[in-house]
């Protein structure tokens, strides 16, 4: 079985991931990693949800009226909360300098 994330251990996978940048960009870079650490560790969540649950559920707005299929909750805020997580990351490797993003896009891709 995986090992479940954790907000603190995915703050300490992008903070070695990270590391290396100058000390101002460092500081700056600190708050979007608490940032996406959070956003991941929230789409493993929504994730597991989606899973266990599916992305639509049958909906009706009272009981004299049929239920229709529509999208869950759960699956939008999964689309809202990766498209926020996708442009942390961006920012963050946006940081790096150009020769290094490289190899600082392969460590993001590996599941730590």
């Amino acid at each position: 079985m995986a090992k479940k994330r954790t907000e603190k251990s995915e703050i300490n996978r992008l903070t070695k991931i990270f590391k290396d940048l100058p000390e101002n960009q460092f500081a700056v870079a600190q708050g979007l990693i608490v940032q996406a650490a959070r956003l991941r560790v929230r789409l493993d969540r929504l994730w597991e949800d989606i899973q266990e649950n599916g992305e639509t559920e049958q909906f009706s707005q009272s009981d004299k009226t049929d239920p229709y299929e529509r999208e869950r909750p759960a699956a939008r805020l999964f689309t809202a909360t990766d498209k926020n997580y996708q442009s942390v990351i961006k920012q963050l490797v946006e940081m790096v300098p150009q020769s290094q993003s490289r190899n600082k896009l392969a460590e993001l891709m590996k599941d730590g």
